[in-house]
């Protein structure tokens, strides 16, 4: 979805009389990661060390053409610093690290692969018992009602599974958008 995306550049191609300076070499940007094509055009995902690079190609022409569509939104000024990144790649330059809001630390990582996992248990049926056995690892789930219902892994398992569907229900949209 790169119009919720900054991470994905939209190219068309460049109006005439612009003197385009590059046509998008795939050789200078890297083999692709994923490559899918589809009604709307089609979208590269490339990887180096600085991240990953999407870009969604309107059409054959703007590859031999290309032109950033740079809408102005709220998320203007991080779509800027990728199209950057892209145009320096273009250039053969070595290119910074993408932003740093488009790139998740080890926590965010850890975090969001154990939000997934705690919807994954409570999408199958599971509960706060088996979100904190099977998520948490936590011997608190096998313990008595009583001393369960008071424990902080049954809370913390709770939190998991509504952050968790949260997530999946549409808060995974500030991660594209960086926030």
């Amino acid at each position: 979805m790169p119009q919720v995306s900054p991470g994905t550049l939209i190219l068309e191609p460049a109006p005439a009389g612009f003197d385009v300076a590059k046509a998008v070499d795939r050789n200078a940007l890297g083999l692709p990661l994923v490559e899918l094509t589809d009604a709307d055009g089609r979208e590269l995902v490339i990887a180096d060390q600085s991240g990953e690079l999407h870009i969604r190609l309107q059409d054959e022409q703007a590859a031999r053409r290309p032109a950033v569509l740079l809408p102005i939104d709220s998320i203007s000024e991080l779509r800027l610093e990728v199209a950057l990144h892209l145009i320096r790649r273009l250039g053969g330059q070595r290119s910074a690290l993408l932003p740093a809001a488009l790139r998740l630390t080890a926590f965010q990582k850890r975090r969001l692969i154990q939000l997934l996992h705690a919807f994954d248990v409570h999408n199958l049926g599971g509960g706060p018992r088996d979100v904190a056995a099977k998520v948490l690892r936590s011997d608190h789930a096998q313990r008595r009602s009583v001393e369960w219902k008071d424990s902080h892994a049954r809370r913390k398992a709770n939190r998991l599974i509504h952050e968790s569907i949260a997530l999946v229900e549409r808060g995974y949209l500030k991660l594209l958008r960086g926030r």
